[in-house]
Protein backbone atom coordinates (compact mmCIF):
# COMPACT_ATOMS: atom_id res chain seq x y z
CA UNK A 1 0.00 0.00 0.00
CA UNK A 2 1.36 3.39 -1.06
CA UNK A 3 -0.21 6.53 0.40
CA UNK A 4 0.08 10.14 -0.74
CA UNK A 5 0.56 13.16 1.51
CA UNK A 6 -2.84 14.72 2.29
CA UNK A 7 -3.40 17.95 0.30
CA UNK A 8 -2.99 21.30 1.98
CA UNK A 9 -4.71 23.43 -0.68
CA UNK A 10 -7.79 24.28 1.36
CA UNK A 11 -8.73 26.59 4.23
CA UNK A 12 -12.13 25.50 5.57
CA UNK A 13 -13.24 22.02 6.65
CA UNK A 14 -16.40 20.43 8.01
CA UNK A 15 -16.12 17.17 9.96
CA UNK A 16 -19.37 15.18 10.09
CA UNK A 17 -20.12 12.34 12.52
CA UNK A 18 -23.08 10.41 13.86
CA UNK A 19 -22.28 10.71 17.59
CA UNK A 20 -20.21 12.64 20.10
CA UNK A 21 -16.80 10.90 20.40
CA UNK A 22 -16.78 9.50 16.82
CA UNK A 23 -14.35 12.15 15.62
CA UNK A 24 -12.12 11.63 18.64
CA UNK A 25 -11.13 8.12 17.53
CA UNK A 26 -8.30 9.42 15.40
CA UNK A 27 -9.60 12.36 13.36
CA UNK A 28 -9.28 14.87 16.21
CA UNK A 29 -5.50 14.36 16.16
CA UNK A 30 -5.26 15.56 12.57
CA UNK A 31 -7.72 18.38 13.25
CA UNK A 32 -5.36 19.67 15.95
CA UNK A 33 -2.64 20.11 13.35
CA UNK A 34 -4.98 21.79 10.90
CA UNK A 35 -6.26 24.36 13.40
CA UNK A 36 -2.73 25.05 14.63
CA UNK A 37 -1.84 25.86 11.03
CA UNK A 38 -4.67 28.40 10.90
CA UNK A 39 -7.29 26.37 9.08
CA UNK A 40 -10.97 26.82 9.96
CA UNK A 41 -12.52 23.52 11.08
CA UNK A 42 -16.06 22.96 12.37
CA UNK A 43 -17.95 19.87 13.51
CA UNK A 44 -21.43 18.61 12.71
CA UNK A 45 -22.96 15.87 14.89
CA UNK A 46 -26.07 14.17 13.54
CA UNK A 47 -27.19 13.07 17.03
CA UNK A 48 -26.30 13.92 20.61
CA UNK A 49 -25.40 10.31 21.42
CA UNK A 50 -28.34 9.91 23.78
CA UNK A 51 -28.43 6.11 23.47
CA UNK A 52 -24.72 5.66 24.08
CA UNK A 53 -24.49 5.18 27.85
CA UNK A 54 -26.33 2.16 29.18
CA UNK A 55 -26.59 3.47 32.74
CA UNK A 56 -27.82 6.96 31.81
CA UNK A 57 -31.30 7.78 30.46
CA UNK A 58 -31.30 9.45 27.01
CA UNK A 59 -32.71 12.73 28.35
CA UNK A 60 -29.68 13.01 30.66
CA UNK A 61 -27.11 11.57 28.28
CA UNK A 62 -27.92 13.91 25.38
CA UNK A 63 -26.88 17.22 27.01
CA UNK A 64 -23.99 15.60 28.86
CA UNK A 65 -22.52 14.03 25.75
CA UNK A 66 -23.06 17.17 23.70
CA UNK A 67 -21.03 19.12 26.25
CA UNK A 68 -18.32 16.48 26.22
CA UNK A 69 -18.14 16.89 22.45
CA UNK A 70 -17.73 20.64 22.79
CA UNK A 71 -15.03 20.08 25.42
CA UNK A 72 -13.24 17.57 23.21
CA UNK A 73 -13.43 19.86 20.20
CA UNK A 74 -11.93 22.72 22.20
CA UNK A 75 -8.88 20.55 22.95
CA UNK A 76 -8.05 20.54 19.23
CA UNK A 77 -8.92 24.15 18.44
CA UNK A 78 -12.49 23.73 17.19
CA UNK A 79 -15.00 26.20 18.58
CA UNK A 80 -17.99 25.54 16.30
CA UNK A 81 -19.88 22.32 17.06
CA UNK A 82 -23.39 21.99 15.63
CA UNK A 83 -25.99 19.27 16.17
CA UNK A 84 -28.87 18.04 14.03
CA UNK A 85 -31.75 17.45 16.43
CA UNK A 86 -34.17 15.73 14.05
CA UNK A 87 -32.37 12.37 14.18
CA UNK A 88 -32.26 9.82 17.01
CA UNK A 89 -29.16 8.02 18.19
CA UNK A 90 -29.18 4.38 17.13
CA UNK A 91 -31.91 4.70 14.51
CA UNK A 92 -30.38 7.07 11.94
CA UNK A 93 -31.37 6.02 8.44
CA UNK A 94 -29.86 6.91 5.10
CA UNK A 95 -32.35 8.90 3.05
CA UNK A 96 -33.44 12.28 1.77
CA UNK A 97 -34.06 13.92 5.18
CA UNK A 98 -30.50 13.12 6.27
CA UNK A 99 -28.97 14.21 2.97
CA UNK A 100 -30.97 17.44 3.10
CA UNK A 101 -29.89 18.29 6.64
CA UNK A 102 -26.22 17.70 5.92
CA UNK A 103 -26.39 19.55 2.60
CA UNK A 104 -27.92 22.51 4.42
CA UNK A 105 -24.99 22.60 6.85
CA UNK A 106 -22.52 22.40 3.99
CA UNK A 107 -24.20 25.43 2.42
CA UNK A 108 -23.99 27.28 5.75
CA UNK A 109 -20.34 26.50 6.47
CA UNK A 110 -19.05 26.44 2.86
CA UNK A 111 -16.20 23.98 3.43
CA UNK A 112 -13.56 23.17 0.86
CA UNK A 113 -12.92 19.85 2.64
CA UNK A 114 -15.51 17.54 4.20
CA UNK A 115 -14.34 14.74 6.50
CA UNK A 116 -16.55 11.81 7.46
CA UNK A 117 -16.11 8.29 8.82
CA UNK A 118 -16.24 5.10 6.83
CA UNK A 119 -19.59 3.76 5.64
CA UNK A 120 -18.24 0.31 4.87
CA UNK A 121 -19.69 -2.70 6.68
CA UNK A 122 -16.37 -3.42 8.39
CA UNK A 123 -13.53 -1.32 9.77
CA UNK A 124 -9.87 -2.15 9.14
CA UNK A 125 -9.22 -5.14 11.36
CA UNK A 126 -12.62 -6.70 10.72
CA UNK A 127 -14.77 -4.92 13.32
CA UNK A 128 -18.40 -4.32 12.28
CA UNK A 129 -19.19 -0.67 11.60
CA UNK A 130 -22.21 0.65 13.51
CA UNK A 131 -25.41 1.36 11.56
CA UNK A 132 -25.56 5.11 12.27
CA UNK A 133 -21.97 5.48 11.06
CA UNK A 134 -22.79 3.77 7.78
CA UNK A 135 -25.87 5.93 7.17
CA UNK A 136 -24.14 9.20 8.01
CA UNK A 137 -21.04 8.41 5.97
CA UNK A 138 -22.93 7.64 2.78
CA UNK A 139 -25.34 10.55 3.22
CA UNK A 140 -22.46 12.98 3.74
CA UNK A 141 -20.72 11.97 0.53
CA UNK A 142 -23.98 12.43 -1.37
CA UNK A 143 -24.78 15.70 0.42
CA UNK A 144 -21.55 17.24 -0.88
CA UNK A 145 -23.01 16.98 -4.38
CA UNK A 146 -26.51 17.96 -3.21
CA UNK A 147 -25.14 21.15 -1.66
CA UNK A 148 -23.95 22.40 -5.04
CA UNK A 149 -27.09 21.63 -7.05
CA UNK A 150 -29.86 24.23 -6.83
CA UNK A 151 -32.44 21.77 -8.17
CA UNK A 152 -31.89 19.28 -5.34
CA UNK A 153 -33.65 20.46 -2.18
CA UNK A 154 -34.64 23.78 -3.84
CA UNK A 155 -36.48 24.74 -0.65
CA UNK A 156 -33.08 25.43 0.92
CA UNK A 157 -32.73 28.48 -1.31
CA UNK A 158 -35.95 29.82 0.20
CA UNK A 159 -34.26 29.43 3.59
CA UNK A 160 -31.42 31.64 2.45
CA UNK A 161 -29.02 28.77 1.69
CA UNK A 162 -27.69 29.27 -1.81
CA UNK A 163 -25.91 26.33 -3.51
CA UNK A 164 -22.29 25.73 -2.50
CA UNK A 165 -20.19 23.86 -5.03
CA UNK A 166 -16.85 24.67 -3.47
CA UNK A 167 -16.28 21.36 -1.69
CA UNK A 168 -13.09 20.24 -3.39
CA UNK A 169 -12.20 17.20 -1.31
CA UNK A 170 -14.08 14.53 0.67
CA UNK A 171 -12.00 12.49 3.10
CA UNK A 172 -13.28 9.16 4.41
CA UNK A 173 -11.51 8.28 7.66
CA UNK A 174 -11.09 4.66 8.82
CA UNK A 175 -11.48 3.41 5.26
CA UNK A 176 -10.18 -0.05 4.39
CA UNK A 177 -8.82 1.54 1.17
CA UNK A 178 -6.92 4.66 2.31
CA UNK A 179 -5.19 6.77 -0.30
CA UNK A 180 -3.71 9.65 1.72
CA UNK A 181 -2.05 10.20 5.09
CA UNK A 182 -1.06 12.80 7.67
CA UNK A 183 1.68 12.19 10.24
CA UNK A 184 -0.02 13.13 13.52
CA UNK A 185 2.85 12.23 15.84
CA UNK A 186 3.23 15.84 17.01
CA UNK A 187 -0.50 16.29 17.69
CA UNK A 188 -1.13 12.86 19.18
CA UNK A 189 -1.37 14.21 22.74
CA UNK A 190 -4.03 16.73 21.70
CA UNK A 191 -5.98 13.87 20.12
CA UNK A 192 -5.74 11.91 23.36
CA UNK A 193 -6.93 14.92 25.37
CA UNK A 194 -9.89 15.29 23.01
CA UNK A 195 -11.00 11.70 23.62
CA UNK A 196 -10.32 11.98 27.36
CA UNK A 197 -12.82 14.86 27.47
CA UNK A 198 -15.59 12.28 26.98
CA UNK A 199 -15.38 11.28 30.62
CA UNK A 200 -18.92 10.01 31.15
CA UNK A 201 -18.92 8.01 27.93
CA UNK A 202 -15.49 6.51 28.59
CA UNK A 203 -16.51 5.56 32.12
CA UNK A 204 -19.59 3.80 30.73
CA UNK A 205 -17.39 1.55 28.60
CA UNK A 206 -16.17 -0.22 31.74
CA UNK A 207 -12.80 -0.69 33.43
CA UNK A 208 -11.55 -3.30 30.95
CA UNK A 209 -11.92 -1.02 27.90
CA UNK A 210 -8.60 0.47 26.68
CA UNK A 211 -7.78 3.97 27.90
CA UNK A 212 -7.95 6.80 25.35
CA UNK A 213 -4.16 6.80 25.01
CA UNK A 214 -4.02 3.04 24.58
CA UNK A 215 -6.84 3.04 22.06
CA UNK A 216 -5.45 5.86 19.95
CA UNK A 217 -2.02 4.25 20.02
CA UNK A 218 -3.65 1.19 18.44
CA UNK A 219 -5.63 3.19 15.88
CA UNK A 220 -2.96 5.68 14.83
CA UNK A 221 0.05 3.42 15.32
CA UNK A 222 -0.99 0.54 13.07
CA UNK A 223 1.97 -1.47 11.79
CA UNK A 224 1.04 -1.13 8.11
CA UNK A 225 1.21 2.69 8.40
CA UNK A 226 4.63 2.89 10.06
CA UNK A 227 6.34 3.89 6.82
CA UNK A 228 4.54 7.23 7.08
CA UNK A 229 5.23 8.15 10.71
CA UNK A 230 5.04 6.99 14.30
CA UNK A 231 1.36 8.00 14.52
CA UNK A 232 -0.58 8.28 11.26
CA UNK A 233 -4.11 9.34 10.26
CA UNK A 234 -5.11 7.77 6.97
CA UNK A 235 -8.14 8.44 4.79
CA UNK A 236 -9.59 7.67 1.40
CA UNK A 237 -9.67 10.96 -0.49
CA UNK A 238 -12.25 11.80 -3.14
CA UNK A 239 -11.27 14.80 -5.24
CA UNK A 240 -14.44 16.40 -6.50
CA UNK A 241 -12.72 18.69 -9.02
Amino acid sequence: MTLTQFPDDWQTALCVAAHPDDLEYGTAAVVAGWTAAGKDVSYLLVTRGEAGIDGMPPEEAAPARAQEERDGAAEVGVDRVDFLDEFTDGTVEYGLPLRRAIAAQIRRVKPELVVVGSFEMFYPGGFVNQADHRAVGMATVDACADAGNRWIFPELIGEGLEPWGGCRHVAIAASTQPTHFVDVTETFDEGVASLEAHQLYNKGLGPDFPSPRELLTQILGMEHLRDYGEKVWAAQLINRR
